[in-house]
C-alpha cells in the first residue's frame, strides 16, 4: 500500500492554492455537512510550508528541496463562520476573534513542532530552499476578506474559478520567491467547496469544537511526512506548468508596514491604462466596509496621478501622524467596467516603550469622545451608537487581564461592559500578542495528517497513534459513524501496537470526504481527495462526407465507461441542448455525435475531447446535383400588365432568389414570390417601367442559374402640362439661350422630329437644334432672333404608336435706336431738344425714353433723368455757357433699353455779359467829355467784344452812339458835344450773345472845362534820400494833379539838368526822370516845378549814387606775443558815397596762403588777432565795407607775424600746390516757385567751381541784361535772381547758367505769378484789352480750381 503524502499538488503538476496563514473569511466558510452547532464551524486548511522553520536554527543540509513550487512551510489558513443569530456586532467579532485566536495558536504549535520533530516535506524540484525565520500564524476574523495581511488579492471577493486561478497564482509566485517575514506574510483564504465540483480541488476539514476551545495537539513521528495524498508520478515531473492569469487592473499593490505613533506611511497602487478608455475607479476601505473617502482631513489623505508617457495611474494613500487605533487591515479595491481587482494590506502602529501592566486598560480602549481631535478618524468604535460617557467612580484597581485570560470568548462582551471597556477590538488584537500556554493531546500521541490524496480505484491507510491503547476508537465519515460490515470489503480496520489504521480499499468518487477519528472526548480530523485518472481515446473519429439531407453519426471508444467527453466543431462546443440539430448518446465505452438532416453549414472540423487525449475528422456535405425541367422565358408585357415567370427544378425542396439586373428582389403588396414544391413562380400584378430588364433566378447553394428578359412597351406621348406656359407660348428675349425641355414617355423609347413648318430640325444644328435623350426632349436656340417667333411642331413614334404636339415661341427685343435729336432753341446754361419714336418698339410697348448728354471733347455721357419720359420733348438745364454739348435719347420697353441715338449737332451754350460797372466822368472840357468805367462782372463764355458808348442830350429821348465801332478799351472821349449843355451817357457791353443792359450816369455831365490847381504827389520811397550803387538804372515816377495840363521843370542844385545824362519824360498825370547807368556825379537834390496858370507846387528828391569803398590806407603789425597780434590800420580815402560800417580782417599762413576771415563787420581800426597756431607764420589783410559791401581789394601788411615758441625750431615741410581747379556744378538747383504778383520774390541756387564762374540769369532762354526789375548776387557760390514786384507777364522758366574755362553748367525752374494787378493798374500800364480779358479769364479759373 503506498504511503500517504501531503497533497500539495494537483493533477498535472500544478499546484493548488498557497493558503495564507492567519487569514479567515466568514464567508468562505462551508455549510456544515451533518447538522450544525451554535458555535462558530472553523475549517482549518494545511498547504506545503514555504520553508522548513523551527525555533532553533535548521542547517540547510536538513531541509529538503520543495517538489513542483510547494513552499516547505505549511501555510493555514482558518475559516471561522459565525454563529446563527450574534447579539450584536461587536460580540460576534470577539467571540469569533477569541476563538480563532486560540485555534490559531494550537495550530501554530503543531506546526513549529512537526517542524522540529524533522518532517520533510516531499520534494517537488532539484532547488533547495533557503532558511528563514518562522512565519506567525494570523487569524482573519472579517466576513469580507479585507483582514488578511495579504498584498495579494483575496480569493473570497472572486467566484471559485477566479479564485482558485488567482491563488494558484500566488502560490506559484510564491514558490519562485522567498517568503516575506514578519508582519508582511502574505495570506489567501480560500472559499468554501462543495462536493459536486470539480475533483480536483481542495477539501476543507471541519472540526466541530467545544464552548471551551480545546487546543488540537500537534502529534506525529519524526519520521512522518507531510501529505495529502499520493505522490506524484515521476514522468509528469517535466511537464509544463499552466500558469493562471493575474489581474489585468492592478500591476503594483500596497504593501504592508509598520509605522510608530506620530509617524507618516503612505501606500501606492498603480494601473496601467493602455487599454482602458477611461480612468478606472479606486475605493481605500479600512476593515470591511469604512470607506476612508470620506475620512479624508490632516491625518489621512487621498491623491491621484496619471503618467501621459507611460500610461500609468498612481493612486496614493497618505496616513499622516498615526495614532494606535489606525493599525488594522485595509482594503484596495479597483473598478473599470465589468473589470475588478481588490487587494489587501496590513498597517501596525508600534506604541512606546511601556509595560502592559503600567497602563490602565479601561482608559486605553476607551473611545475618543466626539469633538475632540481623534474624533471621526479611522476608528470602527466611531461608528458604533454613541453613549454618554459614564461617571467616573472610585471603585478599587482590578486586574482586567487576568480576568480576561480566565473567563471563556463568549464572556469578553459582559467584561467589557463590565469595566467600561468600549474598544473591544484593540482588546482582542492586545491579547493576541499575550502568549498562552500549550496543552498536549492526552488521547493522541499522533494524528491524522490532515489532508490524503488517493487515486481512483486505488486504496489508502489512515493511521494515528494513541497515547492509551485502551481508549475506544470511533471512525467517522462526514459525521457518519464508519461500521465494519463482513460481507465487504471496503473498509478495514486494523490494529498493531499502538497503532490504530482504517484500509478504504477500491477508492471512489464518493469516499471523496471527510474523515475524523474520536478517542474518548478527543477528536482528530482530516480530509481524503480522490483523484481520477485521465480518460484515453482509444478508436478515433473516421472523416464523413455526404451530401444534404443525410444523416451523420461520429462514433468514438474511451477508455473508461462513463466517462465524461466534450464535442467541438472549428473549436467551439456542440450545442446539445432539446432544441439542437446535435444529438450526443453513449454506449459504454462508446460516444456518438448524430446530425439527422445534414446541411452545408454542417461542413467543418469535429473533434471530441477527454481527460486523456483529443480526436478529430473532417465532415464534408456537399449540394445535390441540379435538375432544370422548366426553364425561364422571355416576355414581352404592355405597360400597368401583370408579369408571370415560373420555372420547375430539381431537388424540389431548395430556396431559392430572384433578381432584377442584379438586385434583390423582395415580396411585397405588388410582388409575389411563390415556391411549390419544384415550381418557383414569380408574380407582379401591375408592371411599370422599371420592371422591364433581366430576371435571373438563384437557386441556393448553387452556381447555376435561370434567366429571362421582361420586354415593356408602352404608346408615345407629349407631356406638355408640366410646361405651366399658357396656350403653350414661350416667351424669350431675344439673345438669350432657349432650352425648351418637354417630358416625353414611351416604351421603347420612341423617335423624337422637331419641325417649323417645313423645316425639320436637325440635331448637328449649330444655332438651333433638338436632343432627345432619356425621358424628355429638347429645342435649344443659342442666341434667339427675331426669326425664330413661330409654331415648332413635335412627333414621336415607336412600335406602339405615334404622338403630335406644337409649342409656340415669340421672341422679344429691345426697341430699335431713336433717330438724332434735334436742338432748336439754346440758352445761357439750358436748351430745348426733340425726337422721333423709334421704328420698330421690340414686340413691346415703348415705356419711355431716357436723355443723356456730355461735352463735345468728353467722352462720358451723363444721365439727366432717372424716371422714364413718356413725351418726345425735353429740355435739358445746367449746362455750363461756352461749353460744347451734344446730347442723346433711349428707348425703354418692358424688355430693356435701345441702344443710344446719334448725337445731335454740338450747341453752345451762351449769354449776354452783366453791364459795366464803375462808369464815372474821368475829364469835361468846353466840347467833350471823357469816360472810363471798368469791365462787367460777369462777362460769360461768349466772352466780350467790346464797348458801346451812347449819350443823350438832356430833354431828349433819343441815344446816340458816340463810337461807330466797338472800342476794347474802358475808357472813351466822347467828342463833338456843344459847350455848357447837359447830356446823359450810359455804357453797354456786346458779345456773341447780344448787348447786356446798360450801365448809366445817373446825373446829367455839363460840358464846360474845370481849373484844378496842381498838385505834386511824392512817392513814399522818394520823400527820403534814393540810394542807388554805380551802374543801376534809375526810374523815378512822380505823379502829379491838375487842370487844365499842368507845366512841369527840372532843376538839379538850382541848375538846369543836362538831357544827355538824365531824360526827363512828362505825361498829363506824372513826371518820369529816368537814368539809364548811374553815376556818383548824379548823385543831389532835384527840384520838380508843377504850374497852372498862377498855381504852382514843388517837390525835392535827393538821389544818392553809391559805389564800393576804397580799401584801408595802410595794415601794420603792432606786436606780436604768444598765440597774439596786434594789428592797426587807418581809413580808406575813398568812401565809396557812402559811410564806412566797418572792416573786414582775414589771415593767410605762408605755407598754404589761403586766406581764413577772422572777423566780419568790425567798426574800430585796431584788433587783436589771438588763437593763433604756434610755429605758424600768417599775413593779415583788411577789407573796407559801406552799404554797398566790401571793398574790391584789401590791404594786407607787408611783414608777416611769425608765432614762435621758446626752445624749439620749427622746421617747415615743403608741400604740392593741389589743384582745385574744378568745372561748374551746381550743388543746389533752382526749385519751382509761385510768387505773389507786387511782392518780391528771389531764386537761390549753389554753384561749386575754381576758378570763379561767370554766372549768367536767363528767361524763358534770353539772357537778362540791365533790366531794372532784375537784382542779380552771386556770394561763396551762392547766386541768387531778386524779381522785384513781378507781374503775371514775368513768369515763365527761369535758368542760371555758370561758366568757367574748365566747362560750364545750368540748372532750372519755373516761376508762376499768382494774384496780379487789378484792371486799373493794366489800364494804366496800357496793356491792350484783349490780353487784359485774357488775363482776368485765367485769374477766375485759377480762383475756381482753388
Amino acid at each position: 500500500m503506498p504511503e500517504p503524502t501531503k497533497k500539495d499538488e494537483i493533477q498535472n503538476g500544478q499546484p493548488e492554492e498557497t493558503v495564507a496563514p492567519e487569514t479567515v473569511s466568514p464567508e468562505s466558510v462551508p455549510p456544515e455537512r451533518n447538522g450544525a452547532l451554535p458555535l462558530p464551524e472553523i475549517s482549518l486548511e494545511v498547504s506545503p510550508p514555504p520553508e522548513t522553520v523551527a525555533p532553533e536554527t535548521v542547517s540547510p543540509e536538513s531541509v529538503p528541496p520543495e517538489r513542483n513550487g510547494a513552499l516547505p512551510l505549511p501555510e493555514i489558513s482558518l475559516e471561522v463562520s459565525p454563529p446563527p443569530e450574534p447579539i450584536t456586532e461587536a460580540v460576534t467579532e470577539a467571540v469569533t476573534e477569541a476563538i480563532t485566536e486560540t485555534i490559531t495558536e494550537a495550530v501554530t504549535e503543531a506546526v513549529t513542532e512537526a517542524v522540529t520533530e524533522g518532517k520533510e516535506p516531499v520534494e517537488t524540484d532539484e532547488r533547495k530552499p533557503e532558511p528563514t525565520e518562522t512565519e506567525p500564524l494570523t487569524l482573519a476574523k472579517e466576513p469580507s476578506p479585507t483582514e488578511n495581511g495579504s498584498d495579494q488579492p483575496q480569493c473570497g471577493a472572486m467566484g471559485r474559478k477566479e479564485a482558485e486561478a488567482h491563488c494558484s497564482a500566488v502560490k506559484e509566485e510564491s514558490s519562485s520567491s522567498p517568503p516575506p517575514t514578519g508582519d508582511d506574510a502574505p495570506a489567501i483564504s480560500l472559499p468554501p467547496t462543495s462536493p459536486a465540483e470539480d475533483a480536483n480541488s481542495v477539501k476543507k476539514l471541519s472540526v466541530d469544537l467545544p464552548n471551551d476551545s480545546v487546543p488540537v495537539p500537534a502529534m506525529g513521528r519524526k519520521d512522518s511526512v507531510w501529505s495529502l495524498g499520493e505522490g506524484q508520478n515521476p514522468d509528469e515531473l517535466d511537464k509544463p506548468v499552466d500558469t493562471p492569469p493575474l489581474s489585468t487592473l492592478l500591476i503594483e499593490r500596497p504593501q504592508s508596514g509598520t509605522v510608530p505613533v506620530g509617524g507618516d506611511i503612505t501606500f501606492v497602487s498603480k494601473v496601467e491604462a493602455k487599454d482602458l478608455l477611461r480612468k478606472p475607479t479606486i475605493k481605500w476601505f479600512k476593515g470591511k466596509w469604512m470607506d476612508l473617502a470620506s475620512k479624508t482631513g490632516k491625518h489621512l489623505q487621498l491623491k491621484e496621478t496619471f503618467d501621459r508617457l507611460t500610461k500609468i495611474h498612481t493612486f496614493e494613500m497618505h496616513i499622516i501622524k498615526a495614532k494606535d487605533n489606525y493599525a488594522g487591515n485595509y482594503r484596495c479595491e479597483v473598478n473599470y467596467k465589468d473589470k475588478f481587482d481588490s487587494c489587501s494590506f496590513d498597517l501596525e502602529v508600534k506604541e512606546t516603550e511601556q509595560s502592559s501592566h503600567s497602563i490602565d486598560i479601561r482608559s486605553a480602549f476607551k473611545r475618543s469622545s466626539e469633538g475632540q481631535e481623534d474624533a471621526g478618524e479611522l476608528d470602527f468604535s466611531g461608528l458604533l451608537k454613541h453613549r454618554e460617557p459614564k461617571q467616573q467612580d472610585d471603585t478599587p484597581e482590578v486586574d482586567v487581564w487576568e480576568i480576561l485570560k480566565q473567563a471563556r470568548p463568549d464572556e469578553y462582551e459582559k467584561i467589557a461592559f463590565t469595566y467600561g471597556i468600549t474598544d473591544l477590538r484593540g482588546l482582542l488584537r492586545r491579547m493576541k500578542k499575550i502568549p498562552k500556554e500549550e496543552k498536549k493531546s492526552e488521547a493522541f500521541a499522533k494524528k491524522l495528517d490532515p489532508a490524503y490524496q488517493v487515486d481512483k480505484g486505488g486504496k489508502i491507510r489512515l493511521v494515528v497513534d494513541l497515547a492509551d491503547p485502551t481508549v475506544d476508537l470511533k471512525w467517522y465519515k462526514n459525521g457518519q459513524e464508519i461500521r465494519p460490515t463482513p460481507n465487504q470489503r471496503k473498509y478495514i480496520f486494523e490494529h498493531k501496537g499502538t497503532q490504530r489504521i482504517m484500509v478504504i480499499n477500491n477508492c471512489s468518487m464518493n469516499d471523496d470526504a471527510a474523515y475524523s477519528v474520536a478517542a474518548g472526548d478527543e477528536k482528530c480530523t482530516t480530509e481524503l481527495f480522490v483523484k481520477e485518472l485521465p480518460v484515453k481515446i482509444i478508436k478515433s473519429l473516421d472523416p464523413v462526407k455526404t451530401t444534404v439531407n443525410e444523416r451523420i453519426e461520429l462514433e468514438c471508444e474511451v477508455s473508461e465507461e462513463g466517462a465524461q467527453v466534450k464535442w467541438m466543431k472549428n473549436g467551439v462546443e456542440v450545442p446539445t441542448g432539446v432544441r439542437s440539430r446535435y444529438r450526443v448518446k453513449s454506449e459504454g465505452t462508446k460516444h456518438y455525435l448524430v446530425i439527422d438532416d445534414a446541411s452545408k453549414e454542417d461542413t467543418g472540423t469535429y473533434s471530441i475531447m477527454a481527460t486523456g487525449g483529443t480526436s478529430e475528422c473532417h465532415v464534408q456535405v456537399d449540394l445535390k446535383p441540379l435538375k432544370i425541367f422548366q426553364d425561364l422565358n422571355d416576355i414581352t408585357v404592355r405597360l400597368g400588365q401583370p408579369i408571370k415567370l415560373n420555372c420547375e427544378i430539381y431537388p424540389g425542396n431548395v430556396p431559392g432568389r430572384w433578381y432584377r439586373n442584379g438586385q434583390l428582389i423582395q415580396p411585397n403588396d405588388r410582388i409575389n414570390i411563390i415556391h411549390r414544391n419544384k415550381i418557383h413562380r414569380l408574380e407582379i400584378e401591375t408592371c411599370s417601367l422599371h420592371d422591364a430588364g433581366d430576371y435571373t433566378f438563384v437557386p441556393e447553394g448553387y452556381s447555376q442559374s435561370l434567366n429571362a428578359k421582361v420586354h415593356i412597351i408602352d404608346p408615345p406621348k407629349v407631356h406638355l402640362d408640366s410646361l405651366n406656359f399658357p396656350d403653350n407660348t414661350v416667351v424669350i428675349v431675344a439673345g438669350n439661350k432657349l432650352r425648351l425641355e418637354i417630358p416625353i414617355s414611351g416604351e421603347p423609347v420612341p423617335r423624337v422630329v422637331w419641325m417649323k413648318g417645313e423645316r425639320v430640325i436637325l440635331e448637328s444644328g449649330h444655332r438651333v437644334r433638338a436632343e432627345t435623350y432619356g425621358d424628355q426632349t429638347s429645342l435649344t436656340i443659342d442666341i434667339t432672333e427675331r426669326d425664330d417667333t413661330g409654331n415648332y411642331k413635335i412627333v414621336l413614334q415607336n412600335e406602339a404608336g405615334e404622338a403630335t404636339a406644337s409649342v409656340k415661341i415669340k421672341v422679344v427685343d429691345i426697341p430699335d435706336a431713336p433717330e438724332a435729336p434735334l436742338v432748336p432753341v439754346v440758352g445761357g446754361d439750358w436748351c430745348s431738344m426733340t425726337w422721333e419714336a423709334p421704328k420698330y418698339d421690340g414686340g413691346s410697348l415703348i415705356l419711355g425714353y431716357f436723355i443723356e448728354r456730355k461735352k463735345k471733347q468728353s467722352s462720358r455721357w451723363m444721365r439727366l433723368n432717372f424716371d422714364l419720359i413718356k413725351e418726345t420733348s425735353f429740355e435739358p438745364k445746367k449746362m455750363i455757357e461756352g461749353v460744347p454739348y451734344e446730347v442723346r435719347v433711349f428707348a425703354v420697353n418692358a424688355i430693356g433699353i435701345s441702344k443710344p441715338s446719334d448725337p445731335s449737332k454740338a450747341f453752345i451754350p451762351l449769354a449776354v455779359t452783366s453791364e459795366p460797372t464803375m462808369l464815372v466822368v474821368d475829364d469835361v472840357t468846353d466840347n467833350a467829355v471823357t469816360l472810363k468805367w471798368r469791365p462787367p462782372e460777369t462777362i460769360g463764355a461768349a466772352g466780350l467784344d467790346g464797348y458801346l458808348v451812347e449819350y443823350c442830350i438832356e430833354g431828349t429821348d433819343e441815344w446816340i452812339a458816340a463810337n461807330s465801332e466797338l472800342t476794347e478799351k474802358t475808357k472813351y472821349t466822347v467828342t463833338g458835344l456843344k459847350p455848357e449843355s447837359k447830356i446823359l451817357v450810359r455804357v453797354k457791353a456786346i458779345n456773341k450773345a447780344g448787348a447786356s443792359s446798360p450801365r448809366t450816369i445817373q446825373h446829367s455831365i455839363l460840358v464846360k472845362e474845370v481849373i484844378e490847381p496842381p498838385k505834386i504827389r511824392v512817392p513814399r520811397h522818394l520823400k527820403q534820400t534814393y540810394t542807388r550803387r554805380v551802374g543801376e538804372a534809375v526810374n523815378l515816377v512822380v505823379p502829379f494833379m491838375g487842370k487844365p495840363r499842368p507845366k512841369v521843370t527840372w532843376l538839379k542844385e538850382g541848375n538846369a539838368i543836362d538831357p544827355t545824362h538824365v531824360s526827363i519824360r512828362n505825361t498829363d498825370s506824372d513826371s518820369i526822370i529816368f537814368i539809364r547807368k548811374a553815376e556818383r556825379s548824379h548823385s543831389g537834390k532835384y527840384d520838380m516845378t508843377v504850374q497852372v496858370e498862377n498855381h504852382m507846387d514843388t517837390a525835392i528828391i535827393d538821389i544818392q549814387i553809391v559805389d564800393l569803398p576804397g580799401p584801408p590806407q595802410s595794415v601794420t603789425i603792432e606786436d606780436v606775443w604768444g598765440g597774439n597780434v596786434a594789428l592797426v590800420w587807418t581809413p580808406p580815402k575813398d568812401n565809396g558815397n557812402a559811410p564806412i560800417i566797418g572792416y573786414t580782417i582775414q589771415k593767410a599762413d605762408t605755407k598754404t596762403m589761403e586766406w581764413f576771415t577772422c572777423i566780419e563787420h568790425y567798426h574800430r581800426t585796431c584788433i587783436t588777432i589771438t588763437e593763433l597756431v604756434v610755429g605758424n607764420e600768417y599775413y593779415f589783410r583788411v577789407f573796407s565795407e559801406n552799404m554797398c559791401g566790401l571793398s574790391e581789394t584789401a590791404t594786407q601788411t607787408k611783414k608777416s607775424a611769425l608765432i614762435m615758441k621758446e626752445g624749439m625750431e620749427l622746421k617747415i615741410p615743403e608741400y604740392n600746390d593741389r589743384d582745385f581747379k574744378e568745372a561748374p556744378k551746381f550743388t543746389q538747383p533752382l526749385i519751382h516757385t509761385f510768387a505773389i504778383a507786387g511782392y518780391n520774390a528771389t531764386l537761390n541756387c549753389s554753384v561749386r567751381a575754381n576758378p570763379r564762374p561767370k554766372v549768367i540769369w536767363m528767361k524763358n532762354k534770353i539772357i537778362i541784361l540791365d533790366d531794372p526789375r532784375y537784382r542779380m548776387f552771386s556770394n561763396q557760390g551762392v547766386c541768387t535772381l531778386e524779381i522785384r514786384k513781378p507781374s503775371p507777364y514775368d513768369g515763365g522758366i527761369y535758368t542760371c547758367k555758370a561758366t568757367n574755362d574748365l566747362g560750364e553748367a545750368q540748372v532750372d525752374c519755373k516761376l508762376e505769378i499768382k494774384g496780379g494787378f487789378t484792371f486799373y493798374e493794366l489800364m494804366q500800364r496800357g496793356v491792350p484789352l484783349h490780353l487784359i480779358d485774357k488775363y482776368m479769364n485765367e485769374a477766375k479759373k485759377v480762383e475756381q480750381e482753388k
